[in-house]
C-alpha cells in the first residue's frame, strides 16, 4: 500500500481486508488533499480506492485475481454496513466511524469538486444512465466539471482508446463503475498509464442510483444498515441473487474468520 496513505489513514482488518478507519467527510478531504498533490508535481500517480461491501469480501477469499487487486489498493473503504458492523464487533468505539457508501460518497465528493475545480470523468454503464448520471451531477452541484464520460462497453481493442481520452480530458478523479472484479482489475491495470488522475474511484452500479434507476432505500433503512434487504426487494433479479449468494458467505467470514490462508494479506 501506499507508504503516504498508510501515515495518514488508519485502518483495521475486516473479512481479510484492511479497510480505513474513515467518515465520509475525512474520505472527501483525502481526495482534495490528493487532488492538490498531484497537481504540485508531489505525488507522481494515480492512487486506487476501492470499497468493501458482502460480495467484495465474497470474492476476497474466493477469487485469487481480485484479491491480488485488493492488496494493490490505495484506500479501502466501507461500502457496505456488514464492514461497519464488523469492526464495532471487534474493537468497539475504535471501529469504523461510519458507511461511506458510494452512492453517498459521489455526492459528497461532486459537492467538495465543484467548490475546488476538481474535473470528474465516469466510465461506465450504458449510454444512457452515463450521461444522465453527469447531467445530473452537474444540476445538482453548479460548477462542477465532467471533464470526460464514456460507457462502459468497450473490449481490449479499444482499450487504449479509452485511456487517451482520460488523459486528454486532464480528470482529476475517475470514476469507474464496471462492476466487480472487473472495475478493480481495470483500476490497477491502467492507473500507470494515467497522467493527470489523481484517483480512480471504483463504484459499481452507482450511476444507476445517481439518475434514480436504482431506487435508495428509505431513510430509516439506510440508517438501520438495512439498504441491501432494500436493493434485494427492488433491484433487478442478478443483485437479489448475488446477495443470496454472497451474503451469507461474507457473514461466515467476518464471524468466524475464515478467510483463506492464501489470500491473506501480508
Amino acid at each position: 500500500m501506499n507508504k503516504i496513505l498508510d501515515k495518514r489513514l488508519s485502518h483495521t482488518i475486516v473479512g481479510g481486508m484492511p479497510v480505513a478507519l474513515v467518515s465520509d467527510a475525512e474520505l472527501t478531504s483525502a481526495m482534495l488533499d490528493d487532488v492538490e498533490r498531484r497537481r504540485a508535481g508531489q505525488s507522481h500517480r494515480t492512487l486506487t480506492v476501492f470499497d468493501s461491501n458482502a460480495q467484495g469480501i465474497s470474492l476476497y477469499a474466493e477469487d485469487a485475481q481480485f484479491a491480488k487487486a485488493i492488496d494493490a489498493a490505495d484506500i479501502i473503504h466501507a461500502d457496505g454496513q456488514i464492514v461497519v458492523w464488523a469492526s464495532k464487533w471487534t474493537q468497539g468505539s475504535k471501529g469504523i466511524p461510519e458507511r461511506t457508501a458510494t452512492t453517498d460518497f459521489i455526492h459528497s465528493a461532486a459537492a467538495a469538486a465543484a467548490k475546488n475545480d476538481v474535473g470528474f470523468y465516469l466510465l461506465g454503464s450504458t449510454e444512457e444512465i452515463n450521461r444522465g448520471c453527469a447531467e445530473e451531477l452537474t444540476a445538482l452541484y453548479p460548477g462542477l466539471k465532467v471533464v470526460g464520460r464514456r460507457n462502459g462497453y468497450f473490449d481490449a481493442s479499444e482499450e487504449e482508446a479509452v485511456i487517451a481520452d482520460i488523459n486528454a480530458s486532464k480528470a482529476d478523479i475517475l470514476w469507474v463503475g464496471l462492476g466487480k472484479p472487473k472495475e478493480q482489475l481495470f483500476a490497477n491495470h491502467i492507473a500507470s498509464k494515467l497522467d493527470h488522475c489523481a484517483w480512480i474511484v471504483t463504484c459499481g452500479g452507482c450511476f444507476h442510483f445517481v439518475v434514480g434507476d436504482y431506487p435508495r432505500a428509505p431513510l430509516w433503512m439506510q440508517k438501520m444498515g438495512l439498504e441491501w434487504l432494500h436493493r434485494m426487494a427492488t433491484g433487478p433479479r442478478y443483485l437479489f441473487r448475488r446477495h443470496m449468494r454472497t451474503l451469507p458467505h461474507a457473514l461466515s467470514i467476518v464471524l468466524r474468520k475464515d478467510v483463506p490462508k492464501r489470500f491473506e494479506r501480508r
